[in-house]
């Protein structure tokens, strides 16, 4: 299995780098990015593309350690490479003055430090298993995984897809929105940090635990993954709504780009507690290797709620990020509520099969 995925995701890296490389400035142009800044857009887009090989090897290790069990070392990756991307931030862009080249850098490198980092700490583990060269081909459990992840993937393209569109929404309200914007989602992939590493090592735990038998022991882990998360979230969302502004400041010493991302991160940071909720039924749904529902959830999120109230709200005449922001928490509510009408026709349909007792 492991084998296989490297050789497939190795081909992948090559074909995406060469199309985000080939294809950057169309798809600039594609988000409406300001034309004073669609040359910085291509050159962020082609740095980071042309690295695609760092940022999906990082997510394959990081899968490969919460098969094995190890739900730690994933969330210290994605600590580390946080971190590694803020001071990479403040020196390149703050000190270097390298402006969009040197944030695509930092970015790229956040991920290639936990890659290699991941490789040395794999190296030092006993392995339940032995891995030789043979073993890195292409092989027929490339088709197994790909057909659970097929509907993840599919999921994922579509709300990458939706956030291309939503970059366009915004990039009509001008520069300073757009710019404000940026900043507010390199916050936001931190207000989003602990929900996304519980959601990912959840999957493997509680699939470790349905393929033991141990349905009650799964529900436990996405309850207690929801209360942690939720926890957390609350002490983020409200530092987020009230001093958005400091956290703003950290990327930009420009007064506008900073209110417009602080506005934008007011009407986010509801989403710091209710993602926590979401992204544990993710979790458990995919743990079930029922990723079809969960595609079908996402896309509903996305397309009926998200992009439709993001639009709205951009081409009011008294357009701003804070309302466009609530566009994210307002999806994840909707998201909530097809996960618990869900969840009670699964249960119900686990105990007719003598699943759950």
């Amino acid at each position: 299995m492991i084998g296989g995925a490297i050789c497939f995701f190795s081909v992948l890296s090559i074909v995406l780098a060469a199309a985000m490389l080939i294809f950057a400035r169309p798809l600039a142009i594609l988000m409406q990015a300001p034309q004073e800044a669609i040359d910085l857009t291509v050159q962020y887009v082609r740095i980071c593309g042309g690295c695609m090989i760092f940022i999906i090897a990082y997510n394959l290790i990081s899968s490969i350690f919460r098969g094995l069990g190890n739900s730690k070392l994933p969330l210290i990756f994605v600590a580390i490479a946080c971190v590694v991307n803020i001071v990479g931030d403040l020196f390149f862009v703050a000190v270097l003055k390298m402006n969009v080249a040197g944030a695509a850098i930092a970015t790229v490198l956040a991920q290639a430090v936990s890659v290699v980092l991941s490789l040395v700490i794999i190296r030092k583990q006993k392995l339940p298993f032995s891995m030789k060269k043979s073993d890195i081909c292409f092989n027929r459990e490339i088709g197994n995984f790909v057909k659970i992840g097929i509907p993840i993937a599919f999921q994922e393209i579509m709300t990458q897809i939706s956030f291309l569109a939503l970059c366009a929404f915004i990039n009509r309200l001008g520069l300073e929105a757009s710019s404000g914007y940026g900043v507010a989602n390199k916050i936001t992939s931190f207000v989003l940090l602990v929900p996304g590493s519980l959601m990912q090592s959840m999957s493997a735990f509680v699939a470790q635990n349905v393929g033991a038998g141990k349905e009650k022991r799964a529900r436990k882990a996405m309850y207690t993954g929801m209360a942690i998360g939720c926890t957390i979230g609350i002490v983020i969302a409200a530092f987020s709504f009230v001093r958005g502004d400091l956290m703003a400041a950290i990327f930009s010493g420009d007064p506008a780009v900073i209110l417009n991302a602080a506005d934008y991160l007011k009407g986010f940071a509801l989403e710091a507690i209710v993602t926590s909720f979401l992204f544990s039924f993710i979790g458990y749904y995919n743990g079930h290797s029922q990723t079809t529902f969960v595609m079908l959830q996402g896309l509903a999120q996305t397309f009926l709620v998200r992009l439709p109230m993001s639009y709205i709200m951009s081409i009011q005449p008294d357009a701003n990020l804070m309302k466009i922001g609530l566009a994210a928490p307002s999806a994840t509510i909707f998201g909530i509520v097809l996960n618990v009408v869900f969840f009670v026709f699964y249960t119900k349909k686990m105990k007719a099969d003598g699943r759950l007792v």
